[in-house]
């Protein structure tokens, strides 16, 4: 489901709010900095002032009753000596005030602190309040801008983030389920092509898994009702002899059972990837995939063993720990071994081996059959060669389990052409 719009609202409000408030956070700061620092330079004026005067001056009383309209003007300050019997000024104190329009900073000096008399400064700072003030104003104005920038600028990225996946649902819910289209990933950003293949991938994967489904279904009808149909035509031609025989009866009861046990390894494979298909939603577990397929390779070395033949195990590296669903692996290796074992010669050596190349996990298996006819589809269900005992879905279940773990499996004919290789390759991401 797609954001609403109240959701991409409440989203823009949150995101301007947080960023006005880093704004005038730091603006806040920058503010006060610089008042800061107009204030020390005006006191520091100041002091610079009374101390020109204290160094000028012999009797700065007397000096400043006949130079004051002087000092006004070359130093743009009222200066004064000023008894104050209840003050304890400490040098340098200051305040502002403001006269009317005007804003003045005053400062005292200790003068002749036994008599109680201080140097008083005083000096307009009107412009330098009005300048202050400007900035104030200056800064909230660019703080109103820069707002309206960034709501402008979140719509604008929440447009952009939201018109790909918007085409993604539309293409999807205009889908039919038995024609999966892949999207056309020239519509969309180049930054969301990564989610396009995915969901391509995806497609592709719900494609074919829903025409093997079908086949499955088409399959196990034909494979149920040809054993179905010959029991019904011996067991009819047994009904209409007029001669029955014992000998007649008993081979008819010994078809009809063969045919039943033909259905019911039918009816078992189909169980069987039920149950794998209920394994792909096994909880993966830290798995050493090494160890796990050594120990799998020895119960089926007995089974080599017995029928003559030998299995040769070579795995590398020598631990590899992944996340992984244990039965669906085995469900993998059970059937590409076991086909392995049925296919080759007795004195055969089936071999195991496994390495990492580019982040991916190789196992390869190799047998000394016939060999696989490569031009057929043969992880179909039901497709099996004519010398094959098994109802043909062992292939189809090792790609439905490769396909749950993100693996991709292979069946190939050996360049020595001595015999077929299996190779599973699962990625390490």
């Amino acid at each position: 489901m797609l954001p609403s719009k109240s959701i991409r609202v409440n989203f823009l409000i949150k995101l301007s709010t947080a960023m006005a408030v880093l704004i005038l956070f730091f603006s806040l700061i920058l503010y006060k900095y610089i008042s800061y620092d107009i204030d020390r330079e005006m006191e520091n004026s100041l002091f610079r002032q009374s101390q020109y005067l204290f160094a000028k001056y012999d009797d700065l009383e007397k000096a400043l009753l006949t130079q004051e309209s002087i000092l006004k003007k070359t130093l743009d300050i009222e200066a004064k000596i000023e008894y104050s019997p209840d003050a304890n000024y400490r040098p340098p104190y200051t305040k502002r005030m403001k006269e009317g329009k005007r804003y003045f900073i005053v400062a005292y000096f200790p003068y002749d602190f036994s008599r109680q008399k201080y140097l008083v400064l005083k000096k307009d700072i009107t412009q330098q309040m009005k300048m202050k003030e400007s900035m104030l104003r200056s800064i909230i104005l660019l703080n109103g801008i820069t707002m309206a920038i960034i709501i402008l600028y979140a719509f604008i990225i929440s447009r952009m983030l939201l018109s790909p996946i918007r085409y993604f649902s539309d293409q999807i819910a205009k889908m039919n389920e038995n024609i999966l289209e892949p999207l056309e990933l020239w519509r969309i950003p180049v930054e969301f092509y990564p989610l396009g293949k995915s969901v391509n991938q995806l497609l592709a994967r719900i494609s074919t898994f829903l025409k093997y489904k079908k086949e499955l279904f088409i399959g196990a009808a034909h494979e149920m009702k040809t054993p179905l149909a010959v029991m019904r035509a011996k067991n009819q031609l047994a009904l209409i002899k007029k001669e029955k025989s014992i000998e007649d009866m008993e081979k008819a009861l010994r078809d009809s059972i063969a045919s039943i046990d033909q259905m019911n390894r039918t009816v078992t494979s189909i169980l069987e990837f039920g149950r794998a298909e209920g394994a792909q939603f096994e909880k993966a577990v830290e798995t050493d995939i090494i160890s796990f397929i050594g120990e799998k390779a020895k119960d089926y070395a007995l089974l080599a063993r017995n029928d003559g033949k030998r299995l040769k195990v070579n795995l590398h590296p020598a631990k590899l720990h992944i996340r992984i669903q244990p039965l669906l692996l085995t469900q993998i290796l059970q059937n590409l071994i076991q086909n392995a074992l049925r296919f080759s010669p007795e004195g055969a050596v089936i071999k195991i081996n496994s390495h990492i190349k580019n982040d991916t996990f190789i196992l390869s298996i190799r047998d000394e059959g016939p060999g696989v006819d490569e031009s057929a589809d043969l992880f179909s269900p039901f497709k099996r060669s004519r010398n094959s005992p098994g109802t043909g879905l062992g292939l189809f279940l090792v790609k439905s389990a490769a396909d749950a773990l993100g693996a991709t499996v292979t069946l190939k004919n050996r360049k020595d052409k001595k015999g077929a290789v299996a190779t599973l390759r699962l990625p390490l991401e």
